[in-house]
């Protein structure tokens, strides 16, 4: 029978798990409509742990959207439940392409999500797994059958393995609507350091306009434009990496022509691989319609997109893993295992401070 103090204690856990929720993972209205910079290296929210690679939570239209997982897993699992954001609780999650920054932190996603829906580029003989019409390879029927691939009888079709064997991928070959209103524009890098890479960028139609989000735009801000523009000729937001980080002067100057006055985006939210000289011009050109996006940054979307005040997780806000640790400790108290007041205070001692 447990004692006074571990029914206080049960009482009191059961109170701040029901009352104390965490900021970004209230359930989400209809009106909530937002971009959530779960991983950057560059912020102002301390806290933090910045390093390089992309991560975004996009809420939008009832849709919880996780962009790209980071590199790291130790460190995607940090900031997002330093800014209380439950990767549990996902519609789906969109992989913009195949390098390590950008799909680092799939590791931590699995353990927490293992069956969420992941879109990711189709590439032949990719990380994300294949499959191809054994038809791709040429035949010889004089060959003894010892001689030949599956003793000359390959199946129709040949399914290639992944990284993430386990995962439930669906793999995107061509610009696909996934849901009402939103769309994967899938795209293929020219360019002499990325050729053939595939890429996906997340397009959502909302009223005010279309609203992209970008890995590394590998492929060319001037063709997801291009292929945006199909689904809606009024573009009123980019956020992600527009991969000008290494790019000179002249070049940054075509981008930030592209954007401002050719295609004429409301706004711009860069992020990532966008570079430091490239930040400074975008920020010139577009003054108040330039939206920082560093680490922690949440967005407000709608007609007026802007920045949203941040607050990391309260000490004491529990989200699914903190709950089963209490039950187990808890559990335990009852076989004269456990000290209840030293299991309390280490639990509680383990979630991140504000100032932290």
């Amino acid at each position: 029978m447990r004692n006074p103090t571990t029914l206080s204690l049960i009482a009191l856990a059961a109170l701040l798990s029901a009352c104390a929720i965490p900021y970004g993972s209230q359930p989400v209205a209809a009106a909530q409509q937002q971009i959530t910079v779960l991983y950057d290296a560059f912020g102002q929210v301390k806290g933090l742990q910045k390093d390089w690679g992309y991560s975004a939570l996009v809420e939008f239209g009832g849709q919880r959207i996780l962009f790209d997982t980071g590199d790291n897993p130790d460190i995607l699992a940090a900031n997002a439940k330093a800014l209380g954001v439950d990767l549990s609780r996902l519609d789906f999650v969109v992989i913009s392409h195949r390098h390590g920054d950008h799909m680092g932190g799939m590791e931590y996603l699995l353990k927490l999500n293992p069956h969420v829906r992941i879109y990711a580029p189709k590439e032949n003989f990719g990380v994300f797994g294949a499959s191809l019409p054994s038809t791709f390879y040429r035949k010889d029927e004089q060959l003894p059958s010892h001689m030949r691939y599956y003793d000359g009888r390959p199946p129709e079709t040949m399914v290639f393995g992944s990284a993430w064997p386990r995962a439930n991928f669906e793999l995107i070959d061509q610009t696909k609507e996934i849901a009402p209103g939103i769309t994967l524009i899938a795209l293929v890098s020219d360019k002499p350091t990325t050729l053939e890479l595939k890429e996906l960028t997340l397009a959502i139609r909302t009223p005010d306009g279309l609203v992209l989000v970008v890995g590394c735009s590998h492929p060319g801000l001037d063709k997801i434009i291009e292929a945006a523009r199909s689904i809606d000729p009024h573009i009123h937001l980019i956020a992600g990496g527009f991969h000008l980080v290494v790019a000179q002067d002249p070049a940054i100057a075509q981008v930030v022509t592209l954007l401002r006055d050719t295609a004429k985006v409301d706004y711009i939210a860069p992020g990532h691989c966008t570079g430091e000289p490239s930040f400074a011009a975008l920020q010139r050109a577009f003054g108040d319609h330039y939206l920082y996006a560093g680490l922690g940054a949440v967005l407000s979307l709608g007609a007026r997109p802007h920045p949203l005040a941040v607050a990391l997780r309260r000490p004491i806000a529990f989200d699914s893993e903190d709950r089963t640790t209490y039950q187990i400790l808890f559990a335990r108290s009852d076989d004269g295992r456990s000290d209840d007041s030293t299991f309390f205070a280490s639990s509680v001692s383990k979630t991140p401070r504000p100032d932290e």
